[in-house]
């Protein structure tokens, strides 16, 4: 794990670089991406059954794509009632955060003119959840959740296939959070089949979730014929700390982020070079012992760092700088420090707010923007599950008093026709009938 010093303009420069995702990469696996699209577009049901026993080592039937309800109604005979306790209580605070996401339609009038905004759910969405070297029933919750509150009628879940079926606690995790259809099919053909359909999964508005670097391809060329959530990073943490955090909580918090991929960031700034010091001593002392420590050390070695700024004001700048996915603040007044971010996915404000609780329980959305990406990127909520549509209408003295203005600046952009719908109402000019 590296000290670097913000002030030092090639350890600045590594720093911005290290939190970039260049999305030029994905290019490289573009070509293979485009031809597994290509083969489903095409070939429907029986390509997505030819790549799940190409990539998968598995044979299936269409039959066996789609996981039976009684399926999902057994599920919850397999798994610990703590279990279903803790996503009962996940999806309560989930519920209760998201929900004040939901806005109204809205209406005005300005001098004969009615003008309306309504807000209208999508119809149908696509939640891709991961199967690879990890277990995510919480993705179920923060993918599908804001959907069924934004009034999503179809909620469609698919995830990688396994020998014994899809996992009982992600069943019943679908089962909570209102998910109407589940099919076992992961990978570029799963995206495939959710943005072009095939005779037994029926196509979606939109695909959210995250996925590894052939689902994010997959995703960025199918966006058009479908929306996507964004183009989802290895995991991100920074640590903004006073000399008082406690070294051994940050080490930890570092260490839980990073253990997701080879490729995640975790970097600690402070403007303490003792708590630096000691941080890095910890976190090298844990990960011997950590689980799943070959990821963890690939981490650190590309992606860790600790980081040191003249003030925590700069500290600030620092993390609006790289816009990581998560930002805690450890510091003897967070509140005034969290005022000053502007770029970050979620933050975490004291030493009892670890990322881990936005991860599961907080209620907060853990789908958030990564690479570079929370400069403009939010958080999945309930506004990416609907569409606006604008009403527009004149009454008969209004169309005559603003006509003109909008015939004027047709003619400008040498628009005639525009103009001359214009000048066909207000002439009255009408079609002459024998």
């Amino acid at each position: 794990m590296r000290i670097l010093r913000f002030e030092d303009p090639q350890d600045r420069k590594a720093l911005l670089e290290l939190f970039t995702v260049d999305h030029f990469q994905v290019d490289r696996v573009a070509r293979t991406v485009r031809s597994i699209l290509e083969e489903v577009r095409n070939g429907g049901d029986a390509a997505v059954l030819g790549f799940i026993h190409k990539y998968d080592g598995m044979i299936l039937t269409k039959e066996d794509l789609p996981v039976p309800p009684h399926v999902w109604q057994e599920a919850r005979a397999h798994v610990n009632e703590d279990f279903v306790r803790a996503l009962a209580a996940a999806s309560r605070h989930i519920i209760s955060f998201h929900e004040r996401q939901c806005k109204s339609s809205w209406a005005f009038e300005r001098e004969g003119v009615k003008l309306r905004q309504k807000i209208v759910p999508l119809s149908a969405v696509g939640i891709y959840v991961p199967g690879g070297r990890a277990l995510y029933p919480s993705t179920v919750l923060m993918l599908a959740l804001p959907a069924r509150l934004a009034g999503v009628k179809r909620i469609v879940m698919v995830t990688p296939p396994h020998a014994n079926g899809v996992n009982q606690h992600l069943l019943v995790a679908a089962q909570e959070a209102g998910v109407t259809e589940i099919y076992q099919v992961g990978g570029v053909h799963a995206i495939a089949a959710l943005a072009f359909g095939t005779e037994t999964i029926a196509k979606v508005d939109k695909i959210v979730g995250p996925g590894n670097t052939y689902v994010t391809a997959a995703k960025r060329q199918v966006y058009g014929m479908v929306d996507i959530d964004n183009l989802a990073g290895p995991a991100e943490i920074a640590i903004l700390a006073d000399e008082s955090a406690n070294e051994e909580w940050i080490a930890r918090d570092l260490i839980a982020q990073l253990e997701h991929d080879n490729a995640a960031k975790g970097v600690l700034i402070t403007t303490s070079t003792a708590l630096a010091q000691r941080v890095v001593t910890r976190v090298k002392a844990l990960v011997e012992k950590a689980a799943r420590a070959e990821i963890v050390d690939a981490a650190l070695q590309e992606g860790g760092a600790a980081v040191l700024v003249q003030s925590l004001e700069e500290g600030v700048a620092v993390a609006n700088a790289i816009a990581p996915q998560h930002l805690q603040i450890m510091t003897g007044a967070p509140h005034e420090l969290a005022e000053r971010v502007t770029n970050a996915g979620c933050v975490y404000l004291g030493d009892h707010s670890p990322a881990v609780l936005g991860d599961y329980i907080a209620g907060t959305n853990h789908t958030l923007p990564a690479g570079h990406t929370a400069r403009f990127g939010s958080p999945l909520g309930v506004m990416d599950f609907c569409k606006r549509l604008s009403l527009v209408e004149y009454s008969r003295e209004a169309f005559h008093r603003e006509s003109e203005y909008a015939e004027l600046l047709a003619e400008i952009e040498d628009l005639r026709n525009h103009a001359e719908a214009l000048r066909a109402r207000r002439e009255k000019k009408i079609l002459a009938t024998e």
